[in-house]
């Protein structure tokens, strides 16, 4: 059984349960009928549903102390977490001035199959986010999700965009191809945002991707120009270098700081959703360079 194999002491940092957990998010947010609510499934998702916290429980204990220590004064928390950008787990990471400048189009092919295989879905997990949000933070949620939906626009909508370089690229983005350390990261921010018990992990998580993104998809944009793809080819990272900037301080300003005025208990589980989601970025990036054999 999945759950009884272990990584480094772990129940749940390892291949067959990032891999079952997978499965059963993909089964469970898809649109179905009544006819599969069955006993089955009931049972297993009360029992995914358990492990799931337990998975996330154990990302939180990496961060606890880390977390605990960032101030929970509004502006205090506001300039932390803008520094995560700088000095947060994973960033500037030697990864990826290397995909700009020297990886081929078979190892960019690879890191692109493990990134889209990974990917939760920014739109979704705000949509799942932003519900019972405070006013003000759910306006700019629903900001950023319209744009997300490239604002009433088929072909501006971002999920689309990489869906059409999968395509272009034929990249594999099967489960059991990916690497756990992928597939985690997007269980987390699954977990997060779909438990109203973590929807200010949840906020801090997406808004730190929104901080942190910019300089990772221009070094991914500039590797895939390099190989050469078009500018629409390309498009989902190019957009991604600059909105992203925007995105970010319309977050902290619109939804971060008013968040935390009507509650300082919300900085601390937003530092721990930041961190969760940088953690999670650091273990992939790792795994990534291993493969490649970057030292």
């Amino acid at each position: 059984m999945a759950t009884q194999l272990q990584y480094g002491g772990s129940q749940f940092l390892n291949q067959p349960f990032q891999e079952e957990l997978s499965y059963w998010n993909k089964r469970r947010l898809s649109p179905a009928f009544p006819s599969e609510a069955t006993a089955s499934r009931f049972d297993e998702d009360r029992n995914l549903l358990r492990l799931e916290y337990g998975f996330i429980e154990e990302l939180r204990a990496e961060v606890r102390d880390e977390a605990a220590a960032a101030p929970t004064d509004v502006e205090e928390f506001v300039a932390w977490f803008e520094e995560l950008k700088a000095t947060g787990p994973g960033q500037h990471d030697r990864l990826f001035p290397w995909l700009a400048d020297q990886a081929s189009r078979d190892e960019l092919r690879w890191f692109l199959s493990q990134e889209a295989a990974g990917e939760a879905g920014f739109d979704d997990l705000v949509a799942m986010t932003q519900i019972k949000l405070p006013p003000q933070a759910k306006l700019e949620l629903a900001r950023n999700y319209w744009d997300e939906m490239g604002r009433g626009n088929a072909k501006g909508m971002h999920g689309p965009m990489l869906g059409q370089l999968v395509d272009i690229l034929d990249l594999d983005t099967c489960i059991e191809n990916t690497v756990w350390e992928s597939l985690a990261l997007a269980n987390a921010m699954t977990a997060m945002a779909s438990s109203r018990f973590y929807a200010w992990h949840s906020v801090g998580a997406l808004g730190v991707i929104e901080l942190t993104a910019p300089d990772r998809s221009a070094h991914t944009a500039r590797g895939l120009r390099r190989i050469g793809l078009s500018g629409s080819e390309r498009r989902y990272f190019d957009l991604h270098a600059v909105l992203d900037v925007k995105h970010s301080r319309d977050w902290n300003d619109e939804a971060i700081r008013p968040l935390v005025a009507q509650d300082r208990r919300r900085a601390t589980a937003m530092a721990e959703g930041a961190l969760i989601r940088l953690r999670c970025g650091e273990r992939c990036f790792d795994r990534y360079r291993a493969h490649f054999g970057i030292e």
